[in-house]
């Protein structure tokens, strides 16, 4: 057993934070305020390698795992840059394509999303479904050769930046007439495809969108995989990379809160010559949230390292674990870092209240933190279910 980082790991999470410090959180404010996107930071991520480094060599990218990956999204955080596509595109996307797609899907898209030229979100999400993807109601028939898409998505993230989606919808089993699930590579142009964005209380660069699916025609190669056996091994394929990489973000952010509120509770003083951070007032909060960062991080460490060793059951409740462990972390660490700079905590410029819609939504998205309790109960603690 070794907490280490490997020698290459270890180069890449200085790199990445190399990157990150770069542009800072004053970039990111920056540009979500003025409606703009994260283009420059993203686009030398790609170019040094880091938005590809889960993706096979053949196709482009570094060759190593979720572990890497994770560690991008955890650096990039702790510089005040979470970037939520790292989790959609490169974590989702790549690795369901990577895993279940056709030789042809891969050799068309893990290029593009290795070098960062390219993006594919993820919609699963609908209004009426909720955390219940049994309820889905995107259904896709067939017509000839061609498939069908009909249905709405909710919540789906970066949509006007990304060349596909890949939408989750259900098809009927030709054998039971059972609806089963399928994915589908959907161009973002595509006729019958359009959008509508939704405004958030979260200050991100990174936009929200419902999207409309009316008979969007798609050709038969737009089904992922080999055939609709592909679709549900497909769907979960992506689950255990998300739940990992948005923990690595949440943790990352934690980190960069409470290095705000560090730095600025050991030189503020306001009673005497004694820094406000002498007091325990301010600093027990502090340290009490800096463990509960670091726990998580570990969670993070053995969930990656489970999957990349192929063990997908148990990283399963690893990454679930570590969600919730991130997510409660997080919180905690930029409201506890707000509290400690007092009304400075509240403003722009020292930039932790700034976070504090994403960190919350972090207990939310992409499962929330009762159906993961509900989780636990049921698989780790073999409690009758409960819904």
């Amino acid at each position: 057993m070794t907490f280490d980082l490997n020698p290459e790991q270890d180069q890449l999470r200085d790199a990445v934070r190399a990157l990150g410090r770069r542009y800072g959180h004053g970039y990111f404010v920056e540009k979500a305020k003025a409606g703009e996107h994260t283009t420059e930071l993203w686009a030398d991520a790609g170019r040094l390698g880091y938005l590809g480094v889960n993706i096979p060599t053949e196709y482009g990218g570094g060759g190593g795992g979720i572990t890497e990956l994770a560690i991008v999204c955890e650096e990039l955080a702790a510089a005040g840059c979470p970037l939520l596509l790292l989790v959609v595109s490169p974590a989702i996307a790549a690795t369901v394509i990577n895993r279940h797609g056709t030789e042809e899907q891969r050799k068309r898209h893990l290029p593009g999303l290795a070098d960062g030229s390219a993006k594919i979100v993820f919609a699963i999400t609908e209004p009426e479904a909720g955390s219940n993807f049994h309820r889905l109601g995107t259904v896709a028939r067939r017509d000839g050769d061609d498939w069908l898409l009909s249905g709405r998505k909710c919540y789906i993230s970066g949509v006007d930046e990304a060349e596909h989606v890949l939408v989750v919808a259900r098809t009927e089993d030709a054998a039971s007439g059972k609806l089963k699930p399928a994915l589908f590579l959907v161009p973002t142009d595509a006729a019958g495809l359009t959008r509508s964005k939704l405004d958030m209380e979260i200050l991100s660069p990174e936009n929200q969108f419902l999207l409309y699916l009316d008979d969007v025609r798609l050709p038969a190669d737009a089904l992922l995989g080999e055939s609709l056996d592909a679709g549900l091994p497909a769907l979960f394929a992506g689950l255990n990379p998300e739940r990992i990489t948005v923990a690595a973000m949440g943790a990352g952010t934690g980190r960069y809160a409470i290095e705000r509120a560090t730095e600025y509770t050991a030189t503020r003083k306001v009673w005497g010559g004694r820094t406000i951070g002498s007091h325990q007032g301010v600093s027990h909060p502090l340290a009490h949230a800096a463990v509960q960062v670091e726990l998580a991080r570990l969670m993070i460490q053995k969930a990656a390292t489970l999957y990349d060793a192929g063990r997908d059951l148990e990283a399963g409740v690893a990454g679930n674990m570590a969600k919730y462990a991130s997510g409660e972390a997080a919180a905690l660490a930029v409201d506890t870092a707000v509290q400690a700079l007092g009304g400075a905590g509240m403003t722009t410029e020292y930039g932790v209240a700034t976070l504090l819609g994403a960190v919350r939504a972090g207990r939310i998205a992409p499962v929330s933190r009762e159906m993961i309790l509900n989780f636990v109960a049921q698989h780790v603690l073999g409690q009758e279910k409960s819904y």
